[in-house]
């Protein structure tokens, strides 16, 4: 069989690296071409290096909780967003969406999903997730009553009460700053930061993420926790919660989880609490469909091949370890 295509060029044979077609007034890369010979299809040429989109998501933050006084705890940011062109319209912060990695048959590419992080007094940071060169940080905790937010991803809200209290501050290119607060909303904390926008300051609600459709149906990723009585962003935040358990970050969304607050000493009386956790990140790639991807015992994944009519979707959501294309 044939795996390779030829020119020649001044009497000398050349290799062909790559070819390209124009469809629907776009330059695309042909991966693999066959001939029909005697009623056999045949491969005449295979590119070794594909070019891959993505998406990947880190690890929402954890929300931040309160003491035994009133003021309530700051969302959770979101973890990193960031997609190249052929899955979403923007990546993180605003920002441009990203290149297609070019990655190569045969080579072995590290690949790590980035864990919620821990709901508690002062919420816990999301993890990393990489795929290959591509890492998206997980989102910064939030805060205490009285305290200013983390910096991650995206930034953890503020606490409620501090008329200091700021949040923290977000990453270029993955998410937004978390909300700081603001005297005229009282005791409530602020929401935590998402990947499409940093959160209102008075309504104490998470920012929202961002939409992709990798997986053939457009969905958010990466909103930001709410504070006190405000909403999770769109993409998986959790909700603050009052005089009752906040929510956590939805799983494989990088959401970040909800702020607990209380109002009133008697609900119940001096007691202290804490934020949710924040939701797991997750990696989502897609090849075409002539190719596969395998990958160590380490890493739980999912192959997809038919939403999307000529490619293969792989999902991971646990693990870490190295994969191979071929």
């Amino acid at each position: 069989m044939v795996c390779t295509s030829y020119y020649k060029n001044d009497d000398e044979w050349k290799e062909i690296c790559d070819i390209h077609v124009k469809h629907e007034e776009s330059w695309k890369k042909v991966c693999v071409s066959w001939i029909k010979r005697e009623g056999e299809w045949q491969q005449v040429y295979k590119s070794n290096n594909l070019s891959v989109d993505y998406l990947v998501v880190g690890g929402g933050a954890g929300g931040g909780g309160h003491g035994t006084g009133d003021p309530g705890g700051g969302g959770g940011g979101a973890g990193g967003f960031r997609a190249s062109a052929g899955v979403a319209q923007t990546s993180g912060r605003s920002s441009l969406p990203e290149d297609p990695l070019t990655l190569e048959t045969g080579v072995s590419y590290y690949v790590e999903h980035g864990g919620g992080g821990s709901g508690s007094s002062t919420g816990g940071d999301g993890n990393s997730s990489t795929f290959a060169s591509i890492t998206s940080n997980g989102g910064g905790g939030g805060a205490y009553q009285n305290s200013s937010g983390r910096s991650g991803a995206s930034g953890g809200g503020a606490g409620g009460g501090g008329n200091n209290s700021n949040g923290g501050a977000g990453t270029a290119g993955q998410g937004h700053d978390g909300g700081d607060h603001n005297p005229a909303s009282g005791n409530s904390g602020s929401g935590g930061g998402g990947a499409g926008e940093e959160p209102s300051n008075l309504q104490s609600r998470g920012g929202n993420g961002l939409l992709s459709d990798i997986t053939g149906i457009s969905t958010h990723y990466a909103g930001g926790g709410g504070s006190y009585y405000g909403a999770g962003g769109l993409g998986g935040g959790g909700k603050g919660g009052v005089n009752a358990s906040a929510t956590a970050g939805t799983p494989l969304t990088g959401g970040g989880g909800g702020g607990k607050g209380k109002v009133g000493s008697t609900f119940p009386n001096n007691n202290t609490g804490i934020g949710a956790n924040g939701g797991s990140g997750v990696i989502i790639f897609k090849i075409p469909s002539l190719y596969s991807a395998t990958f160590d015992v380490t890493v739980v994944f999912s192959e997809d091949s038919t939403s999307v009519p000529g490619y293969k979707i792989y999902t991971i959501t646990d693990g870490a370890g190295y994969f191979t294309l071929a």
